[in-house]
């Protein structure tokens, strides 16, 4: 590890995966590090806190997918256990089971997307639309995470997109959209093609075992971020809570000096921002330093997404045949998850009743609802998927609104979206709207975001190694030399008419 002066002082906003990613590095690399977390505990929404009957609740569960290979060296890292293992999931309509998906890694391995194709047990989707989304694969050679690919399809929403490659009706309805609705938390015409085929390709179709997930045996602050920040202390990190940023100091040279929270500034040398959308146009509203970058201001055209998510105590045990479920078409435009944690929670093993968490994304029209008719919505749902709930008595609940709770990436958005770098010398963005190349989504990209801010920071400071950030599996052999053949394709189509080919 190479020595850091004292004077080398870097302040991180946001202790979220990404915030706490960069703290960690740095630390460990000697620099003097403050991270200041807006909310009351490191983690935010992320990391769930307890009742005031001390009982565990979280804004919404998180899987960690086969492909987070950074989040799982993290892991091995800190030297903890925190998840399940391998989990089997199912889909749900209101006319019941749709989908029931196998642990693809013990399945013999196909060529992609012909693993996900055969093995995933569709219960009442025909062949004939299955088969209507082959023509979607010349999509996804083409679309290969570039800041071409992006701006060629950020413009198209994903309905369009799969309507103009002759995706089925029902293969939409029954497939494509349940999956936008629960992984880009909207619906298809809300939804950027840019990002749905990202999503999409990395978490399903890039390589066999992408759709594999475990689940945290508790909630993330408790079984992952509460270790990781007494490592982060331990390596001479200043964690502080309830620091609500509120503008920076800049100098004559366009550098940051200090970060500004009510009456208190912290002097840097320099500063990683790793909040979402929401938390950022927070901190613009108060921030005339930020407001004067057109970068920046830039940000207001982004939105984000309402979540809300609800954790039921039920009188007696219910049998659900899967731990993790999804569930399309009971709201035109919300999808829903629900999660027996009896299954897959340490605390609630051995809960004489049964306990489930119920979340839905794309909310907008249950935030205004009162919590009795939000629990009463949630039990008529849960009974069409599972009838036994239908005979069950709410022992007690938990009802969490999230307004602007995740990243909207809809179309058109790509341009508004923040590089790693600012015009600010010495200023370093993260988290999972940060424009990158890495190509994964959600909390690893958080974290790798994080870990590559860092990076900008040891580069632009001369001192301390780089974080190791590993790759995503590289594409297989058939993609790779299709994607080859088609760069080598648009490129002669430019050459021969450049005027005619859209961006």
């Amino acid at each position: 590890m190479a020595e850091v002066s004292h004077s080398k002082r870097v302040v991180v906003v946001g202790a979220g995966w990404a915030g706490l990613g960069a703290t960690y590095h740095l630390a460990k690399q000697g620099y003097d590090v403050t991270l200041l977390e807006a909310g009351s505990y490191p983690g935010g929404l992320v990391a769930g806190w307890k009742t005031a009957a001390g009982r565990s609740v979280e804004a919404g569960i998180h899987g960690f997918w086969y492909p987070y290979r950074n989040i799982f060296a993290l892991i091995d890292e800190l030297e903890i256990n925190p998840f399940t293992t391998w989990t089997r999931s199912s889909q749900y309509s209101p006319l019941g089971l749709e989908v029931e998906s196998p642990i693809f890694q013990n399945l013999p391995r196909l060529p992609t997307p012909l693993g996900t194709f055969l093995y995933t047990q569709f219960k009442r989707l025909p062949l004939i639309d299955r088969m209507s989304a082959l023509p979607l694969l010349y999509a996804v050679i083409d679309f290969d995470n570039s800041d071409e690919a992006w701006r060629r399809y950020d413009f198209v929403t994903a309905r369009e997109l799969f309507k103009d490659f002759g995706v089925s009706a029902r293969l939409y309805r029954e497939s494509f959209e349940p999956m936008l609705l629960v992984g880009l938390f909207a619906p298809g015409e809300q939804c950027s093609a840019a990002a749905a085929i990202g999503m999409l390709y990395y978490f399903i179709l890039a390589h066999q075992p992408d759709f594999d997930v475990v689940w945290c045996r508790g909630t993330v602050g408790e079984k992952i971020f509460r270790p990781w920040v007494e490592r982060i202390e331990q390596a001479g990190a200043k964690v502080l809570a309830n620091r609500r940023v509120t503008d920076l100091m800049v100098d004559s040279e366009n550098r940051a000096t200090g970060v500004v929270c009510g009456d208190e500034v912290f002097d840097t040398d320099a500063v990683i921002f790793a909040v979402g959308i929401a938390g950022m146009k927070k901190i613009l509203a108060n921030s005339p330093s930020l407001q004067s970058r057109e970068e920046f201001r830039n940000v207001g055209n982004l939105g984000a997404i309402d979540v809300l998510a609800t954790r039921l105590w039920f009188d007696r045990k219910i049998d659900i045949q899967r731990p993790s479920n999804a569930c399309f078409g009971f709201d035109a435009t919300t999808g829903w998850t629900f999660f027996d944690l009896n299954a897959l929670h340490d605390e609630y093993r051995n809960e004489p009743g049964t306990v489930v968490e119920v979340d839905f994304y794309h909310a907008n029209q249950f935030l205004s609802l009162e919590n009795e008719e939000i629990v009463q919505t949630v039990q008529r749902y849960l009974t069409t998927c599972v009838p036994a709930f239908g005979e069950a008595k709410v022992s007690d609940r938990s009802v969490i609104r999230l307004p602007q709770a995740v990243s909207h990436f809809a179309p058109g958005s790509y341009r508004y979206m923040l590089p790693a770098r600012t015009s600010f010398k010495n200023v370093f963005m993260s988290g999972d709207w940060i424009v990158n190349r890495h190509g994964s989504w959600s909390q690893e990209k958080a974290y790798v975001t994080g870990l590559e801010a860092a990076n900008l920071v040891v580069s632009y400071l001369g001192e301390g190694s780089p974080a190791q950030i590993i790759p995503v599996e590289v594409d297989e052999a058939h993609i790779q030399l299709a994607r080859i053949a088609n760069r080598t394709a648009r490129q002669i189509g430019k050459s021969i008419l450049p005027e005619f080919w859209l961006p």
